[in-house]
Protein backbone atom coordinates (compact mmCIF):
# COMPACT_ATOMS: atom_id res chain seq x y z
CA UNK A 1 0.00 0.00 0.00
CA UNK A 2 1.07 3.51 -1.13
CA UNK A 3 0.85 6.27 1.05
CA UNK A 4 0.02 9.75 0.20
CA UNK A 5 2.80 11.99 0.46
CA UNK A 6 1.85 14.10 3.46
CA UNK A 7 0.96 10.60 5.67
CA UNK A 8 4.20 8.98 4.81
CA UNK A 9 5.93 12.70 6.14
CA UNK A 10 4.19 11.98 8.99
CA UNK A 11 5.13 8.13 9.44
CA UNK A 12 8.38 9.41 9.19
CA UNK A 13 8.55 12.05 11.71
CA UNK A 14 7.05 9.47 13.80
CA UNK A 15 9.73 6.98 12.92
CA UNK A 16 13.51 8.49 14.45
CA UNK A 17 15.49 5.66 12.61
CA UNK A 18 15.15 8.34 10.07
CA UNK A 19 15.73 11.19 11.40
CA UNK A 20 18.69 9.75 13.36
CA UNK A 21 20.45 9.09 9.68
CA UNK A 22 19.80 12.40 8.50
CA UNK A 23 21.41 13.71 11.35
CA UNK A 24 24.47 11.58 11.54
CA UNK A 25 25.08 12.93 7.44
CA UNK A 26 24.44 16.38 8.15
CA UNK A 27 27.33 15.84 11.14
CA UNK A 28 29.72 14.07 8.75
CA UNK A 29 28.39 16.69 5.97
CA UNK A 30 29.73 19.52 8.12
CA UNK A 31 33.14 17.76 8.93
CA UNK A 32 33.92 16.96 4.95
CA UNK A 33 33.38 21.03 5.22
CA UNK A 34 35.41 21.74 7.10
CA UNK A 35 38.50 19.62 5.92
CA UNK A 36 37.53 21.13 2.18
CA UNK A 37 38.30 24.52 3.89
CA UNK A 38 40.87 24.14 5.95
CA UNK A 39 42.34 22.76 2.74
CA UNK A 40 42.13 25.40 0.66
CA UNK A 41 42.84 27.64 3.34
CA UNK A 42 46.04 25.82 3.92
CA UNK A 43 47.52 25.56 0.38
CA UNK A 44 47.08 29.14 -0.24
CA UNK A 45 49.29 30.18 3.15
CA UNK A 46 51.80 27.90 2.04
CA UNK A 47 51.90 28.67 -1.68
CA UNK A 48 51.21 32.32 -1.30
CA UNK A 49 51.76 33.33 2.41
CA UNK A 50 48.28 34.40 2.74
CA UNK A 51 44.71 33.05 2.94
CA UNK A 52 43.42 33.17 -0.37
CA UNK A 53 40.92 36.05 -1.24
CA UNK A 54 38.19 33.69 -2.52
CA UNK A 55 38.00 31.67 0.85
CA UNK A 56 34.82 33.01 1.52
CA UNK A 57 33.79 32.12 -1.68
CA UNK A 58 34.85 28.47 -1.64
CA UNK A 59 33.56 27.83 1.94
CA UNK A 60 30.05 29.10 1.23
CA UNK A 61 30.26 26.94 -2.11
CA UNK A 62 31.61 24.09 -0.48
CA UNK A 63 28.36 24.53 2.59
CA UNK A 64 25.82 25.21 -0.37
CA UNK A 65 27.05 21.62 -1.99
CA UNK A 66 26.79 19.89 1.27
CA UNK A 67 23.23 21.78 2.29
CA UNK A 68 21.17 21.44 -0.62
CA UNK A 69 21.37 17.42 -0.99
CA UNK A 70 21.44 17.00 2.39
CA UNK A 71 17.91 18.84 2.29
CA UNK A 72 16.67 16.64 -0.39
CA UNK A 73 17.85 13.65 1.17
CA UNK A 74 15.75 14.79 3.99
CA UNK A 75 12.87 15.06 2.16
CA UNK A 76 13.06 12.65 -0.68
CA UNK A 77 15.13 9.97 0.79
CA UNK A 78 15.18 10.10 4.55
CA UNK A 79 16.17 6.43 4.77
CA UNK A 80 19.03 6.25 2.84
CA UNK A 81 22.36 5.53 3.94
CA UNK A 82 24.16 8.31 5.65
CA UNK A 83 27.78 7.45 5.01
CA UNK A 84 27.53 7.99 1.02
CA UNK A 85 26.63 11.74 -0.23
CA UNK A 86 29.46 12.86 2.95
CA UNK A 87 31.72 10.79 0.85
CA UNK A 88 31.19 11.95 -2.04
CA UNK A 89 31.06 15.76 -0.85
CA UNK A 90 34.41 15.26 0.43
CA UNK A 91 36.25 13.55 -1.89
CA UNK A 92 34.89 16.67 -4.29
CA UNK A 93 35.99 19.02 -1.66
CA UNK A 94 39.77 17.22 -1.67
CA UNK A 95 39.59 17.57 -5.85
CA UNK A 96 38.91 21.23 -5.67
CA UNK A 97 41.62 21.78 -3.28
CA UNK A 98 44.24 20.00 -5.25
CA UNK A 99 43.08 21.31 -8.29
CA UNK A 100 43.82 25.29 -6.54
CA UNK A 101 46.92 23.64 -5.73
CA UNK A 102 47.75 22.98 -8.85
CA UNK A 103 46.89 26.15 -10.70
CA UNK A 104 49.09 27.79 -8.84
CA UNK A 105 52.46 26.19 -10.52
CA UNK A 106 50.96 25.55 -14.02
CA UNK A 107 50.07 29.35 -13.91
CA UNK A 108 53.68 29.90 -13.05
CA UNK A 109 55.43 27.12 -14.82
CA UNK A 110 53.30 26.91 -18.21
CA UNK A 111 51.32 29.92 -17.99
CA UNK A 112 47.84 27.87 -18.40
CA UNK A 113 44.54 28.87 -17.33
CA UNK A 114 43.27 28.18 -13.68
CA UNK A 115 40.74 24.92 -13.57
CA UNK A 116 39.60 24.91 -10.07
CA UNK A 117 37.00 27.36 -10.73
CA UNK A 118 35.88 25.35 -13.79
CA UNK A 119 35.67 22.25 -11.96
CA UNK A 120 33.78 23.84 -9.38
CA UNK A 121 31.04 24.47 -12.08
CA UNK A 122 31.08 21.29 -12.69
CA UNK A 123 30.73 19.90 -9.23
CA UNK A 124 27.93 22.34 -8.80
CA UNK A 125 26.20 20.70 -12.56
CA UNK A 126 26.73 17.41 -10.38
CA UNK A 127 25.18 17.97 -7.79
CA UNK A 128 21.75 20.02 -9.24
CA UNK A 129 21.60 16.10 -11.33
CA UNK A 130 21.79 14.38 -8.11
CA UNK A 131 19.47 16.51 -6.14
CA UNK A 132 17.14 16.06 -9.43
CA UNK A 133 17.29 12.34 -9.65
CA UNK A 134 15.86 12.00 -6.05
CA UNK A 135 13.24 14.32 -7.17
CA UNK A 136 12.02 12.63 -10.19
CA UNK A 137 13.41 8.98 -9.42
CA UNK A 138 11.08 8.15 -6.56
CA UNK A 139 11.50 4.44 -7.05
CA UNK A 140 14.49 2.95 -8.63
CA UNK A 141 12.84 0.09 -10.10
CA UNK A 142 11.24 2.04 -12.60
CA UNK A 143 14.78 2.03 -14.39
CA UNK A 144 14.17 -1.68 -14.98
CA UNK A 145 11.26 -0.86 -17.93
CA UNK A 146 13.91 0.75 -20.12
CA UNK A 147 16.77 -1.55 -19.96
CA UNK A 148 16.94 -2.03 -23.68
CA UNK A 149 16.38 1.54 -24.67
CA UNK A 150 18.85 2.04 -22.49
CA UNK A 151 21.56 0.08 -23.61
CA UNK A 152 21.00 1.20 -27.48
CA UNK A 153 21.40 4.72 -25.94
CA UNK A 154 24.64 3.46 -24.33
CA UNK A 155 25.61 1.58 -27.64
CA UNK A 156 25.38 4.46 -29.62
CA UNK A 157 27.07 7.35 -27.08
CA UNK A 158 30.06 4.54 -26.13
CA UNK A 159 30.56 4.19 -30.26
CA UNK A 160 30.23 8.31 -31.14
CA UNK A 161 34.56 9.04 -30.32
CA UNK A 162 35.27 6.94 -32.99
CA UNK A 163 33.89 8.95 -35.76
CA UNK A 164 35.32 11.97 -34.85
CA UNK A 165 38.75 13.00 -36.45
CA UNK A 166 40.08 14.44 -33.65
CA UNK A 167 42.51 12.23 -30.88
CA UNK A 168 43.08 13.12 -27.39
CA UNK A 169 46.51 12.76 -25.91
CA UNK A 170 46.38 9.15 -28.09
CA UNK A 171 42.83 8.00 -27.50
CA UNK A 172 39.66 9.17 -29.15
CA UNK A 173 37.12 9.06 -26.16
CA UNK A 174 35.69 12.94 -26.93
CA UNK A 175 32.35 14.21 -28.34
CA UNK A 176 33.17 17.08 -30.06
CA UNK A 177 30.11 19.81 -30.65
CA UNK A 178 31.14 23.57 -31.28
CA UNK A 179 32.96 24.10 -28.09
CA UNK A 180 31.51 22.31 -25.69
CA UNK A 181 32.82 18.28 -25.62
CA UNK A 182 32.37 15.65 -23.27
CA UNK A 183 33.43 11.78 -22.51
CA UNK A 184 30.38 9.88 -23.09
CA UNK A 185 32.28 6.81 -21.72
CA UNK A 186 31.77 8.55 -18.55
CA UNK A 187 28.16 8.20 -18.39
CA UNK A 188 28.11 4.79 -20.37
CA UNK A 189 28.91 2.87 -17.49
CA UNK A 190 26.11 3.77 -15.28
CA UNK A 191 23.68 3.30 -18.22
CA UNK A 192 25.14 -0.39 -18.99
CA UNK A 193 24.97 -0.75 -15.33
CA UNK A 194 21.22 -0.34 -15.58
CA UNK A 195 21.08 -2.98 -18.46
CA UNK A 196 23.33 -5.35 -16.94
CA UNK A 197 21.15 -5.54 -13.47
CA UNK A 198 17.86 -5.63 -15.77
CA UNK A 199 19.61 -8.26 -18.18
CA UNK A 200 20.85 -10.54 -15.63
CA UNK A 201 17.63 -10.42 -13.32
CA UNK A 202 15.76 -11.87 -16.26
CA UNK A 203 17.74 -14.13 -17.02
CA UNK A 204 20.34 -14.95 -13.77
CA UNK A 205 18.57 -18.53 -13.37
CA UNK A 206 19.51 -19.83 -16.93
CA UNK A 207 22.90 -18.36 -16.30
CA UNK A 208 23.22 -20.09 -13.04
CA UNK A 209 22.24 -23.50 -13.01
CA UNK A 210 22.77 -25.00 -16.52
CA UNK A 211 25.65 -26.28 -18.38
CA UNK A 212 28.99 -28.81 -18.25
CA UNK A 213 31.65 -29.42 -16.00
CA UNK A 214 35.11 -29.99 -17.13
CA UNK A 215 37.54 -29.95 -15.22
CA UNK A 216 35.44 -29.84 -11.64
CA UNK A 217 35.03 -26.40 -13.44
CA UNK A 218 30.90 -25.64 -14.17
CA UNK A 219 31.23 -24.12 -17.81
CA UNK A 220 28.25 -22.06 -19.20
CA UNK A 221 26.78 -23.91 -22.54
CA UNK A 222 27.67 -22.40 -25.82
CA UNK A 223 24.05 -20.59 -25.60
CA UNK A 224 24.24 -18.65 -22.16
CA UNK A 225 27.51 -17.33 -23.64
CA UNK A 226 26.16 -15.10 -25.86
CA UNK A 227 26.28 -11.97 -23.75
CA UNK A 228 29.86 -12.59 -22.20
CA UNK A 229 30.71 -12.75 -26.16
CA UNK A 230 29.25 -9.55 -26.87
CA UNK A 231 30.57 -8.02 -24.66
CA UNK A 232 34.06 -9.15 -25.15
CA UNK A 233 33.22 -8.17 -28.58
CA UNK A 234 32.04 -4.77 -28.34
CA UNK A 235 35.04 -3.81 -25.50
CA UNK A 236 37.69 -5.04 -27.91
CA UNK A 237 35.98 -2.80 -30.66
CA UNK A 238 36.45 0.41 -28.15
CA UNK A 239 39.84 -0.81 -27.52
CA UNK A 240 40.73 -0.86 -31.21
CA UNK A 241 38.62 1.72 -32.80
CA UNK A 242 38.96 4.41 -29.66
CA UNK A 243 42.76 2.87 -28.45
CA UNK A 244 40.49 3.83 -25.20
CA UNK A 245 42.30 1.14 -22.43
CA UNK A 246 40.60 2.56 -19.65
CA UNK A 247 37.12 2.41 -21.03
CA UNK A 248 37.31 -1.24 -22.71
CA UNK A 249 38.53 -2.76 -19.25
CA UNK A 250 35.99 -1.18 -17.00
CA UNK A 251 33.68 -1.93 -18.99
CA UNK A 252 34.17 -5.79 -19.34
CA UNK A 253 35.18 -6.03 -15.61
CA UNK A 254 31.40 -4.68 -14.99
CA UNK A 255 29.86 -7.82 -16.95
CA UNK A 256 32.47 -9.72 -15.35
CA UNK A 257 31.82 -8.79 -11.59
CA UNK A 258 27.96 -8.33 -12.05
CA UNK A 259 28.02 -12.20 -13.82
CA UNK A 260 28.99 -13.57 -10.74
CA UNK A 261 26.84 -11.88 -8.57
CA UNK A 262 24.03 -12.70 -10.24
CA UNK A 263 24.85 -16.36 -10.62
CA UNK A 264 27.71 -17.29 -7.95
CA UNK A 265 29.30 -19.13 -11.01
CA UNK A 266 33.26 -18.88 -10.55
CA UNK A 267 33.56 -20.32 -14.28
CA UNK A 268 32.14 -16.81 -15.46
CA UNK A 269 35.25 -15.13 -13.96
CA UNK A 270 37.12 -17.83 -15.30
CA UNK A 271 36.24 -17.04 -18.67
CA UNK A 272 36.46 -13.64 -18.51
CA UNK A 273 39.81 -13.86 -17.42
CA UNK A 274 40.66 -15.90 -20.02
CA UNK A 275 38.87 -13.83 -22.50
CA UNK A 276 39.86 -10.69 -21.69
CA UNK A 277 43.46 -11.93 -21.37
CA UNK A 278 43.36 -13.13 -24.95
CA UNK A 279 41.85 -9.78 -26.16
CA UNK A 280 44.80 -7.69 -24.12
CA UNK A 281 47.48 -9.78 -25.99
CA UNK A 282 45.70 -9.75 -29.28
CA UNK A 283 45.48 -5.93 -29.33
CA UNK A 284 48.47 -5.10 -26.99
CA UNK A 285 50.63 -6.81 -30.32
CA UNK A 286 48.94 -4.98 -32.49
CA UNK A 287 47.66 -1.65 -31.93
CA UNK A 288 50.59 1.01 -31.58
CA UNK A 289 48.94 3.15 -29.26
CA UNK A 290 47.98 0.06 -26.58
CA UNK A 291 51.29 -0.87 -27.64
CA UNK A 292 53.12 1.89 -27.05
CA UNK A 293 51.87 2.31 -23.09
CA UNK A 294 52.54 -1.44 -22.91
CA UNK A 295 56.26 -0.47 -23.44
CA UNK A 296 56.19 2.68 -21.28
CA UNK A 297 54.98 0.49 -18.46
CA UNK A 298 57.30 -2.27 -18.79
CA UNK A 299 60.31 0.23 -19.26
CA UNK A 300 59.23 3.31 -17.37
CA UNK A 301 63.03 4.91 -16.65
CA UNK A 302 63.93 3.96 -20.25
CA UNK A 303 61.15 6.11 -21.51
CA UNK A 304 63.07 9.22 -19.65
CA UNK A 305 65.59 9.46 -22.82
CA UNK A 306 62.70 9.33 -25.24
CA UNK A 307 61.41 12.05 -27.51
CA UNK A 308 57.91 11.22 -27.32
CA UNK A 309 55.88 13.90 -25.50
CA UNK A 310 54.08 12.06 -22.37
CA UNK A 311 55.98 8.57 -22.56
CA UNK A 312 58.33 9.89 -19.60
CA UNK A 313 54.95 10.66 -16.99
CA UNK A 314 55.32 7.31 -15.17
CA UNK A 315 58.80 7.80 -14.36
CA UNK A 316 57.99 11.06 -13.18
CA UNK A 317 55.11 9.83 -11.02
CA UNK A 318 57.49 7.23 -9.86
CA UNK A 319 59.82 9.77 -8.86
CA UNK A 320 57.04 12.14 -7.05
CA UNK A 321 55.80 9.13 -5.07
CA UNK A 322 59.07 8.24 -3.76
CA UNK A 323 60.05 11.98 -2.66
CA UNK A 324 56.61 12.08 -0.65
CA UNK A 325 57.76 9.47 1.58
CA UNK A 326 55.36 8.90 4.65
CA UNK A 327 53.90 12.44 5.39
CA UNK A 328 54.52 14.14 1.99
CA UNK A 329 56.67 17.34 1.46
CA UNK A 330 53.11 19.69 2.31
CA UNK A 331 50.62 21.12 -0.08
CA UNK A 332 52.24 23.22 -1.93
CA UNK A 333 55.81 22.13 -1.40
CA UNK A 334 56.42 19.42 -4.09
CA UNK A 335 56.52 19.54 -7.61
CA UNK A 336 53.35 18.08 -9.48
CA UNK A 337 53.26 20.16 -12.23
CA UNK A 338 56.51 18.44 -13.57
CA UNK A 339 54.20 16.03 -14.75
CA UNK A 340 52.70 18.04 -17.49
CA UNK A 341 49.26 18.29 -18.41
CA UNK A 342 48.54 14.59 -16.79
CA UNK A 343 49.16 16.10 -13.41
CA UNK A 344 45.07 17.19 -13.60
CA UNK A 345 43.71 13.95 -15.08
CA UNK A 346 44.82 10.68 -13.62
CA UNK A 347 48.32 11.94 -12.38
CA UNK A 348 46.60 14.06 -9.61
CA UNK A 349 46.97 11.37 -7.29
CA UNK A 350 50.74 11.84 -7.76
CA UNK A 351 49.97 15.07 -5.98
CA UNK A 352 48.67 12.92 -3.12
CA UNK A 353 51.68 11.00 -3.09
CA UNK A 354 53.90 13.51 -3.05
CA UNK A 355 52.50 16.24 -0.63
CA UNK A 356 50.85 14.73 1.42
CA UNK A 357 52.89 11.14 1.45
CA UNK A 358 52.07 7.66 1.49
CA UNK A 359 49.47 8.29 4.57
CA UNK A 360 47.83 10.93 2.18
CA UNK A 361 47.51 8.67 -0.42
CA UNK A 362 45.85 5.74 1.87
CA UNK A 363 43.66 8.42 3.14
CA UNK A 364 41.86 9.21 -0.07
CA UNK A 365 41.91 5.30 -1.11
CA UNK A 366 40.41 4.38 1.87
CA UNK A 367 37.94 6.99 0.98
CA UNK A 368 37.43 5.41 -2.14
CA UNK A 369 37.06 2.18 -0.44
CA UNK A 370 34.70 3.17 1.86
CA UNK A 371 32.18 4.56 -0.82
CA UNK A 372 32.54 1.06 -2.20
CA UNK A 373 31.58 -0.72 0.73
CA UNK A 374 28.63 1.45 1.36
CA UNK A 375 27.20 0.44 -2.32
CA UNK A 376 28.07 -3.14 -1.70
CA UNK A 377 26.02 -2.82 1.59
CA UNK A 378 23.45 -1.25 0.22
CA UNK A 379 23.42 -4.36 -1.91
CA UNK A 380 22.94 -6.08 0.98
CA UNK A 381 20.19 -4.47 2.60
CA UNK A 382 18.19 -4.29 -1.06
CA UNK A 383 15.19 -6.30 -1.43
CA UNK A 384 14.97 -6.78 -5.09
CA UNK A 385 17.55 -8.20 -7.22
CA UNK A 386 17.43 -5.38 -9.44
CA UNK A 387 18.47 -3.01 -6.30
CA UNK A 388 20.82 -5.80 -5.25
CA UNK A 389 22.49 -6.15 -8.84
CA UNK A 390 22.16 -2.51 -9.89
CA UNK A 391 24.23 -1.36 -6.96
CA UNK A 392 26.82 -3.68 -6.82
CA UNK A 393 27.07 -2.52 -10.83
CA UNK A 394 27.60 1.15 -9.00
CA UNK A 395 29.94 -0.06 -6.91
CA UNK A 396 31.89 -2.33 -9.09
CA UNK A 397 32.45 0.54 -11.61
CA UNK A 398 33.63 3.24 -8.99
CA UNK A 399 36.23 0.18 -7.52
CA UNK A 400 37.68 -0.62 -11.03
CA UNK A 401 37.85 3.03 -12.04
CA UNK A 402 39.65 3.91 -8.95
CA UNK A 403 41.67 0.80 -9.88
CA UNK A 404 42.77 1.16 -13.62
CA UNK A 405 43.63 4.69 -12.64
CA UNK A 406 46.05 4.16 -9.36
CA UNK A 407 47.22 1.65 -10.48
CA UNK A 408 48.46 3.16 -13.93
CA UNK A 409 49.84 5.55 -12.44
CA UNK A 410 51.78 3.66 -9.68
CA UNK A 411 53.16 1.04 -12.25
CA UNK A 412 50.82 -1.62 -11.28
CA UNK A 413 48.74 -2.02 -14.78
CA UNK A 414 49.57 -0.25 -18.12
CA UNK A 415 48.66 3.75 -17.85
CA UNK A 416 44.65 3.91 -19.32
CA UNK A 417 44.14 7.75 -19.16
CA UNK A 418 40.90 7.59 -17.29
CA UNK A 419 39.88 10.58 -14.90
CA UNK A 420 40.30 9.62 -10.88
CA UNK A 421 36.60 10.08 -9.49
CA UNK A 422 35.64 13.55 -8.06
CA UNK A 423 39.28 14.30 -7.95
CA UNK A 424 40.82 14.87 -11.34
CA UNK A 425 39.53 17.23 -13.80
CA UNK A 426 36.87 16.15 -15.86
CA UNK A 427 33.33 17.68 -16.48
CA UNK A 428 32.02 14.20 -17.74
CA UNK A 429 33.28 12.21 -14.80
CA UNK A 430 32.47 14.48 -12.37
CA UNK A 431 28.66 14.72 -13.17
CA UNK A 432 28.66 10.94 -13.96
CA UNK A 433 30.40 10.21 -10.50
CA UNK A 434 27.11 11.96 -8.71
CA UNK A 435 24.85 10.56 -10.43
CA UNK A 436 25.86 7.29 -9.90
CA UNK A 437 25.68 8.84 -5.90
CA UNK A 438 22.29 9.66 -6.60
CA UNK A 439 21.06 6.51 -7.70
CA UNK A 440 23.20 4.56 -4.59
CA UNK A 441 21.23 6.78 -2.32
CA UNK A 442 17.74 6.08 -4.14
CA UNK A 443 18.73 2.38 -3.52
CA UNK A 444 19.96 2.55 0.15
CA UNK A 445 16.41 4.76 0.97
CA UNK A 446 14.24 1.94 -0.43
CA UNK A 447 16.24 -0.63 1.48
CA UNK A 448 16.12 1.47 4.67
CA UNK A 449 12.28 2.36 4.44
CA UNK A 450 11.76 -1.66 3.90
CA UNK A 451 13.47 -2.05 6.81
CA UNK A 452 12.32 0.45 9.13
CA UNK A 453 8.83 -0.89 7.89
CA UNK A 454 9.65 -4.51 9.01
CA UNK A 455 10.98 -3.43 12.17
CA UNK A 456 7.36 -1.53 13.12
CA UNK A 457 5.90 -4.35 11.91
CA UNK A 458 7.46 -6.30 14.59
CA UNK A 459 7.03 -4.10 17.37
CA UNK A 460 3.27 -3.65 16.32
CA UNK A 461 3.06 -7.79 16.52
CA UNK A 462 5.14 -7.64 19.84
CA UNK A 463 2.87 -4.92 21.63
CA UNK A 464 -0.54 -6.84 20.63
CA UNK A 465 0.89 -10.48 21.91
Amino acid sequence: MHLSGRDEHRAQARDPSAAVRRNREALLLGLAVLISCSGYAYTGLATTGRIPGGFAGFAGAMACLALVPHLAARRWAPYADPLILPLAVLLSGIGLVLLYRLDFSYGERYSSDPTASNQLMWTVIGVGLCVGVLVALKDHRRLQRYIYLTMAVALVLLMAPAFFPDDTYGAKRWIYLGSLSFQPGEFVKTMITVFFAGYLVIHRNALALTGRKVLGVRLPPGRQLAPILTVWVLSLLVLVLERDLGTSLIFFGLFVVMLYAATERFSWVLCGLLMASAGAVVVGSAEPHVKGRIDAWQHPFEALHSQQAGSDQLAKALFGFGSGGITGTGLGQGHPELIGFAGRSDFILTTVGEELGLAGTMVVLVLYALLAQRGLSTAVAARDPFGKLLAVGLAAALALQVFVVAGGVMGLIPLTGKALPFLAKSGSSLVANWLMVALLIRISDSAGRTRAAREQADRTRAAQE
